[in-house]
């Protein structure tokens, strides 16, 4: 990995420290609205993007990654092209998805893209490849939920061969063969950095593993501490694939504000109304001001805050998973323009440094406790509010 600009690398507990510390952020292209909370069109919101990623880098974001979806709430399904908008203007920052859905695509013409990313970049793109736990690309493209496994499993093994570069020759069930095909454009210096994104299963850890890949841990809910298994369940799949140990990287959400209480006050009712949303088709528990109340402490996975508040969290959870890159999904659908910036702003100049300076020093760190007083006041509130 190259993407960040330390000059020496910071050893999280459990991880090689030949890796340097990548903080970096992710958006799904989240559908904002404007002051009156009225919603932008998907054009002005994917041009809003492009300003964001400019923004990530000028300061000092390491990556900025981009989600493929498809749907109003995240009017996404071309995160390359607006990639490549940005790489386009700026010159250090490194530039990829936070996911692609590799399961409803063709791996080939994935490489192709990424590839030409990577040659408008000069060098600064990165690909993480995931199966789609939003499963709105798999009928618009015309792919059977039935064989989601085997889709993935068959499509990973041609990205592999084709990032050693030459001609191909493979071999499936689910797409064409390729016989000694050549496939452009070439990449410079070697192939991109690729990684497989993970939200909780085993067999895909060893999957990257097994085609050396670096592994991006999803976490979005519950307790982070208990991937730590997976760090190391990866080290030692590494290990017994006879390959060198690859980077480990953690994307949550979040949302930064100059203060604790902003923060909370802009994130939870966008999280609330969205999650809500998506419960329907995907079974997600309704999100209270409880179960917000524990996902915002120490032990969740929610990394909303104050700059202080989230550099403390994220310090501490890197330590915990032995990894060594965090990128922070931020924006949530029906923010403003003003607080996604905002967020960016504070993240690139107050987290960032601070993160860098807490892992320096080696020592132990805790989540301030002025947003648990907080969420307590809140809690009660909202369960007044809505009899629970």
């Amino acid at each position: 990995m190259t993407t960040s600009t330390t000059k020496t690398p910071v050893e999280a507990s459990g991880t090689s420290n030949r890796f340097p510390l990548v903080l970096g952020l992710d958006t799904f292209g989240d559908h904002e609205h404007d002051a009156e909370d009225r919603p932008l069109s998907h054009a002005q919101t994917i041009r809003n993007v492009v300003e964001e990623g400019v923004l990530a880098e000028q300061v000092g974001v390491d990556f900025f990654g981009i989600g493929e979806h498809h749907t109003d709430d995240f009017p996404m399904p071309a995160a390359d092209v607006v990639l490549a908008a940005i790489a386009a203007r700026t010159q250090r920052i490194h530039v990829g998805s936070a996911v692609t859905v590799l399961s409803s695509d063709d791996p080939v013409r994935v490489f192709q893209r990424f590839s030409t990313l990577n040659a408008i970049s000069s060098g600064r793109a990165e690909v993480i490849l995931g199966r789609g736990s939003s499963i709105d690309s798999f009928p618009l493209f015309g792919y059977d939920l039935a064989d989601y496994e085997d889709l993935f499993e068959e499509k990973v093994n041609l990205f592999a061969e084709l990032l050693k570069g030459g001609p191909v020759t493979w071999q499936g069930n689910l797409r064409p063969s390729l016989h000694n095909q050549d496939v452009v454009p070439y990449t410079e210096g070697g192939p991109f950095p690729a990684w497989i994104g993970v939200g909780g299963s085993p067999q895909s850890v060893v999957r990257a593993a097994h085609y050396g890949f670096s592994l991006m841990l999803a976490i979005i809910g519950g307790s982070p501490a208990r991937f730590r298994p997976f760090s190391q369940l990866f080290l030692q799949a590494l290990e017994r694939f006879g390959r060198e140990p690859l980077p480990v990287g953690v994307h949550s959400p979040g949302h930064v504000a100059d203060t604790d209480e902003k923060a909370l006050e802009e994130f939870w009712p966008r999280w609330l109304q969205i999650i809500t949303k998506m419960s329907k088709v995907r079974g997600f528990a309704i999100p209270t001001m409880e179960s917000l109340k524990f996902e915002i402490g120490p032990r969740g996975a929610l990394f909303v805050g104050s700059p202080e508040t989230v550099a403390q969290k994220i310090a501490a959870n890197l330590k915990t998973l032995g990894a060594n890159r965090f990128d922070l999904k931020f924006g949530m659908p029906g923010l403003s323009p003003d607080s996604v910036m905002r967020n960016i702003e504070l993240y690139g100049t107050k987290v960032i440094p601070r993160v860098r300076e807490l892992l320096a020093e080696s020592t132990d760190v805790e989540l301030p406790s002025r947003l648990q007083s907080d969420l307590t006041e809140r809690s009660g509130a909202s369960d007044r509010q809505t009899g629970q």
